[in-house]
């Protein structure tokens, strides 16, 4: 078992390991998105397309959001990963509601690839994340 302090210290010598996956989920994001608008044009046109793709985008925008300001947070005082994250949530699925209850009373024919580009985004990124934990992290963290 490790001193206390120790992990601490560590963690403190290397500042950039609470955001060194971010590059490789934004990537697999952007990758999404591209297939994303294809295949939402093929079914629905451009709008089809702008759906998809933004669905994709507001997905990785606000995991991109919540890893900065999570590790701005546990930066500063880990005490405060808590406060900020539940406040950050609750702000982020606010505007997300609000969004698509102005997009969904418009009729826009891209709103339902939009909600399949969210929920393909977070997908993605989750199991991307997944995979860098298991492998790329893991391998850190043993070596």
């Amino acid at each position: 078992m490790a001193e206390p302090g120790t992990r601490a210290a560590e963690a403190a010598a290397d500042r950039g390991w609470r955001l060194r996956h971010l590059p490789v989920l934004v990537i697999a994001s952007v990758l999404l998105a591209a297939v994303a608008a294809v295949a939402g044009g093929l079914a629905r046109g451009a709008d089809g397309a702008l759906g998809a793709a933004a669905g994709v985008a507001v997905t990785a925008a606000s995991y991109t959001l919540t890893t900065v300001v999570l590790a701005w947070a546990d930066a500063r005082d880990p005490q405060l990963v808590l406060p900020f994250g539940l406040g950050l949530y609750i702000a982020k699925m606010t505007l997300l509601a609000g969004v698509m209850v102005l997009v969904g009373a418009t009729g826009w024919a891209g709103l339902i690839p939009f909600c399949l580009g969210i929920a393909a985004g977070v997908l993605v990124w989750t199991g991307v994340h997944i995979w860098w934990l298991a492998t790329v992290h893991a391998r850190r963290v043993h070596t």
